[in-house]
C-alpha cells in the first residue's frame, strides 16, 4: 500500500472517539425508533413527523442531537455539569451545548428559561435542539434538550440516569411550560 493511502486509513484517537460517538449515537436512535411510545401519539404520526432543526443550524441541531443522546445513562448527580461526575438537568444541558456548539449556558433551569432567545409555546412546534422547560411546583425548576419526533433528553432525578422520555407522556405534557430556540 502507498504512504498516501495508508495515511487516509489510519486511525487517530480523536478519530476512534468520533467514530464511537457516532456508533452509539446511531444505536441509541435506531432502539428509539423501535421502542414503544407511551403517550397517545399513534406510530403513523411519528412516522409523518420528521426530526428538524433550526433553519441555518441543522449541523448544529444535529451536534447538539448526537451529543445529547450519547449522554443517556449518565448518573444523575444534584449540582453535577460532566459525565464523569454525573449531571442535573442544567448541568447537562449546559455540558452538551458547551460541547457540541461552544455557548455556554446560564447555571440554572429558572437562568436558561429567562434567555433572551426565541420562546416556543406550544410542543407542537419544537424542533431538534430546543430546550424545552417544565414548571414544576409553579416555577420553573426543570429543562431538558428536545431531539425530535416528541422527545427530549434529560436527567430527571437522584437515583437516576440521563434518559430519553416522551414530552407528551402525561407527567411531562402536564408540566410543559414552553421551549427556547438557542440555535436561531
Amino acid at each position: 500500500m502507498n504512504p498516501q493511502r495508508a495515511a487516509r486509513f489510519a486511525t487517530s484517537p480523536a478519530r476512534i472517539a468520533r467514530l464511537a460517538l457516532l456508533t452509539v449515537a446511531i444505536a441509541l436512535l435506531a432502539a428509539c425508533a423501535s421502542a414503544p411510545r407511551r403517550s397517545g401519539t399513534t406510530p403513523s404520526a411519528l412516522a409523518s413527523e420528521p426530526a428538524r432543526g433550526p433553519e441555518g443550524e441543522i449541523a448544529a441541531a444535529n451536534d447538539v442531537l448526537f451529543r445529547a443522546m450519547a449522554l443517556v445513562g449518565t448518573p444523575y448527580r444534584w449540582g453535577g455539569n460532566s459525565p464523569a461526575g454525573g449531571f442535573d438537568c442544567s448541568g447537562l444541558v449546559d455540558y452538551i451545548y458547551r460541547n457540541a456548539t461552544g455557548l455556554e449556558l446560564p447555571r440554572t433551569s429558572g437562568e436558561m428559561a429567562d434567555m433572551d432567545a426565541r420562546k416556543v409555546k406550544r410542543m407542537t412546534q419544537l424542533v431538534s435542539g430546543d430546550l424545552v422547560f417544565f414548571d414544576i411546583g409553579g416555577r420553573i425548576s426543570h429543562v431538558g434538550v428536545y431531539v425530535g419526533k416528541g422527545r427530549f433528553v434529560h436527567a430527571p432525578n437522584s437515583g437516576g440516569t440521563v434518559r430519553l422520555d416522551d414530552i407528551d407522556g402525561p407527567y411531562w405534557a402536564e408540566h410543559f411550560a414552553f421551549g427556547k430556540r438557542v440555535l436561531d
